[in-house]
């Protein structure tokens, strides 16, 4: 038995092997809780395409149809990013040592651990600003602590984590969502229709950006799965429905409030029982801090091999807790979109040489990898299109950008998907690389 309960837990280090332990259901409920986030409430806004003022461009129709198709072709990317974690039992930043070798994957894996922590830090922030509005009798700083021991607990235990999901929390979840639906929808609506299309693919890239964002993250989990089908499959359709429920549900919420992101919450908690239900979204909200704080630790070892996870883990919690009491949401899209920008591009390299190049016939993914420049230099291919097309609204890289597209004489049209244009291009780009690489040695 002690062998038994051994193997069934994530090891310490990298130098153990993954235990394959997961199931279909067991990555679905994982996925599915990961998609029900109370950012797809609090920054449903996103999908509305705002200017500069923060005004919307979008109506609300608009946004939940940009939202879904941004949300089913970002699915599509993370089930495409979960397979060759099952495949190779290895997590997601070791995989990039074969992809662009060892040393040139610590460029990947550090932006990975930043925006992880940012992540990390928002979600906390989020928790404790939704516990605020359910209860505020307490001081905003007990929330933020309180939510910063839960996720540290959780990632001790990873794989026992995702099975509590599944066996409790996501039945729970399904249960609140239906009824939030069935209030709202019985209720009165504001018109929805109002605003027009013409930020489209900015909304659609929105949401495909939340989706991206699991996705150097997913084979840390899919290491884990028995195969590389159900893999797929939990991550592509668990998660892209429940984000669809989630943001559908936000943006109803948003227009009663006549687009006050301030008071996203106010139609929770105004119903009969809306504290209890929204109570639910609060607690489960620990799932999306565990991921990250747990595929953070991942990541470093990665850079530091035989660290152990859980004294990353604790350290890591307490940290983006202390983040967590400095900072705000204010820069919630900024964020968002260079994430994009960054880790699309990637996984078009990525799925272009595992499926169709050199991964077919293993990557090297020991720690004296060969560097692969082809690969970064496709990478790059695919972030500069995702900037020319979108150059996003964080000031001074925007400008940047800004004055590129003027030197090259390039305007963006508003059909240009900045995340298809940069998945392609950097699928294309890695595709020839790794044909001229085949060519050079033949």
């Amino acid at each position: 038995m002690a062998a038994t309960a051994k193997t069934s837990e994530v090891p310490f280090t990298l130098d153990e092997p993954a235990p394959k332990v997961l199931g279909f259901w067991d990555q679905s409920a994982f996925w599915a809780n990961l998609g029900v986030s109370l950012f797809a409430f609090s920054g449903a806004y996103t999908v509305l395409a705002p200017d500069a003022a923060g005004n919307p461009t979008l109506s609300i129709v608009a946004g939940i149809v940009a939202m879904t198709v941004g949300t089913v072709l970002g699915g599509l990317m993370l089930g495409l990013a979960a397979a060759p974690g099952a495949r190779t039992g290895q997590p997601a930043m070791v995989l990039l040592r074969g992809l662009f070798g060892a040393r040139l994957s610590y460029v990947p894996t550090v932006l990975n651990i930043a925006q992880l922590v940012g992540w990390g830090t928002f979600e906390l922030i989020v928790i404790a600003d939704a516990a605020s509005a359910l209860y505020d009798g307490i001081p905003r700083w007990v929330y933020v602590v309180a939510a910063g021991v839960l996720t540290t607990a959780l990632t001790i235990w990873p794989l026992g984590s995702v099975r509590l999901l599944r066996r409790y929390v996501t039945v729970a979840v399904f249960v609140a969502l239906v009824y939030f639906y069935v209030r709202f929808l019985t209720g009165p609506l504001p018109d929805l229709t109002a605003g027009d299309w013409g930020g489209f693919w900015i909304g659609a890239d929105a949401a495909l950006a939340v989706s991206i964002s699991w996705v150097p993250v997913a084979a840390d989990y899919t290491r884990h799965s028995r195969t590389a089908r159900s893999a797929f499959g939990a991550a592509a359709v668990g998660y892209s429905a429940t984000q669809i429920f989630a943001y559908v549900l936000g943006l109803l919420a948003l227009a009663m409030v006549a687009g006050n992101t301030e008071k996203v919450f106010d139609p929770f908690l105004a119903v009969p029982l809306g504290v209890l239900f929204f109570g639910i979204f609060v607690l489960r909200e620990a799932d999306q801090s565990f991921a990250n704080v747990y595929s953070t630790a991942v990541s470093i070892q990665n850079l530091v091999p035989r660290a152990d996870r859980r004294v990353l883990c604790v350290a890591l919690g307490t940290g983006i807790t202390v983040l967590a009491l400095i900072f705000n949401i204010g820069d919630y899209a900024g964020f968002l979109s260079l994430i994009g920008s960054v880790f699309v591009p990637m996984l078009g390299v990525l799925a272009a040489d595992f499926f169709l190049g050199s991964g077919r016939r293993g990557w090297d993914t020991g720690r004296d990898a060969p560097s692969r420049w082809g690969m970064i230099a496709a990478w790059a291919a695919g972030f500069a299109v995702y900037q020319l097309i979108y150059p996003g609204s964080v000031g001074w890289w925007a400008a940047f950008w800004t004055r590129v597209q003027e030197l090259v004489h390039f305007t963006a049209q508003g059909w240009m998907s900045a995340s298809l244009f940069s998945f392609l291009v950097a699928g294309a780009a890695a595709a020839l690389a790794g044909r001229l690489d085949r060519s050079r040695r033949s």
